[in-house]
């Protein structure tokens, strides 16, 4: 068996509509569905871009968001890095750095925080 594509990232979050207006809003997802779990206390949201997941949202999995338990980042390929530097700036997102990274290859990328301090890459492919 061999992996096939790209699923998705399942984020531990404190507040599902929260996080998910901040995924739609800020990250540019659509929300493709979302669900209360079959234990009948975690609630799911499931984003993505063109009827495919990428992200998968989980309230109440762990209440206590222990830092281990969260995903490092999630990465999200864009166009104009500079541009969307300035409006999740606008929009009051916290960078985890203040610059964006130009690669050796010419790539670039950013980091900045979602909000349960989850960090979120926006990566802009070398040209």
């Amino acid at each position: 068996m061999a992996v096939k594509k790209f699923e998705h990232v399942g984020i531990q979050v404190k507040d599902i509509e929260t996080s998910k207006k901040f995924y739609q809003e800020v990250v540019g997802l659509e929300l493709l569905s979302e669900m209360t779990h079959t234990n009948g206390t975690m609630k799911l949201a499931f984003l993505g871009l063109d009827g495919s997941v990428i992200v998968e949202l989980i309230e109440g999995y762990n209440p206590n968001l222990p830092t281990e338990g969260k995903v490092h980042h999630v990465a999200f390929t864009v166009e104009g890095i500079e541009q969307e530097k300035e409006r999740i700036q606008s929009l009051g997102v916290p960078l985890v750095w203040e610059e964006i990274t130009a690669l050796p290859n010419g790539a670039k990328y950013l980091f900045f925080l979602g909000p349960d301090g989850e960090w979120i890459e926006f990566y802009e492919p070398a040209k």
